[in-house]
């Protein structure tokens, strides 16, 4: 089994975010990037696959040089290889043309992507991608046991969780669940060594044009004023609910 896991290059979680040029471009200065934690989930399930069924792993990311590191690491963790498709990733529609000339050039079986990236939260791109390549689709998956050609796989739905059986070729939106936190995995110093020796292949990209731009960004609004009340003063309280808040 060939799979192929897509990997996002986004900032860490903690990073302060700033946007430049009248809030039109977000500024990259002093972040650190990661993993998607999507993606990290579907890759540590990768290996799984990987070590108990024998699949073949590789890693796919659509951007620039600067996330070659994150490739390099979902090497340590135990990609065979990575692919860089050599372009901007300037939409959920240019970026799912670019991984499926990958997936149809590479013959996969198993396409992991996750559900959404942390920083834009499209969500849009593992679908688009299932149709451009013409294979099954599982969104918000939690679950998957592959049997030969065979899958089982389990998707978070409103209120409870779905059991699907489908067939490769498939496509997973893979999010949290998929695997354990705890099973997710630290690149060793043996990993690490041996991530640089794996092939990081460069590709350029094919011909598409962007079907969306970002216009603008907001940050969310500063939080207001904190009021303490003493845990006697019930009329006070009462008071600026009523007065100040507005909520009775």
């Amino acid at each position: 089994m060939k799979i192929l896991v897509c990997i996002s290059h986004v900032p860490d979680t903690t990073s302060k975010i700033n946007f430049t040029d009248n809030d039109t471009k977000f500024d990259t200065n002093g972040v650190q990037f990661v993993i998607n934690p999507n993606d990290e989930f579907g890759l540590t399930r990768a290996m799984w696959f990987k070590e108990k069924q024998g699949a073949s792993v590789d890693v796919v990311n659509v951007g620039g040089s600067e996330t070659e590191p994150t490739l390099r690491k979902a090497l340590a963790i135990g990609a065979d290889s990575a692919i860089r498709v050599n372009t901007e990733p300037t939409d959920g529609f240019s970026v799912a043309k670019q991984l499926a000339k990958v997936v149809k050039d590479g013959g996969y079986d198993l396409v992991i992507a996750g559900r959404e990236s942390i920083d834009y939260n499209g969500g849009m791109v593992p679908g688009m991608l299932a149709a451009m390549v013409e294979a099954n689709y599982v969104a918000n998956c939690i679950g998957l046991e592959i049997d030969g050609t065979n899958a089982k796989a389990v998707r978070e739905i409103d209120g409870g969780k779905e059991t699907v059986s489908t067939s490769l070729p498939l496509v997973i939106g893979g999010q949290k669940g998929l695997v354990e936190e705890s099973d997710l995995r630290i690149p060793n110093m043996r990993g690490i060594m041996m991530a640089r020796k794996k092939p990081l292949n460069v590709v350029e990209p094919t011909d598409v044009s962007a079907e969306t731009k970002s216009v603008s960004f907001e940050k969310p609004a500063p939080k207001g004023d904190v009021k303490l009340v003493e845990p006697d003063n019930l009329d006070e309280l009462v008071n600026l609910l009523h007065n100040e808040a507005k909520v009775i």
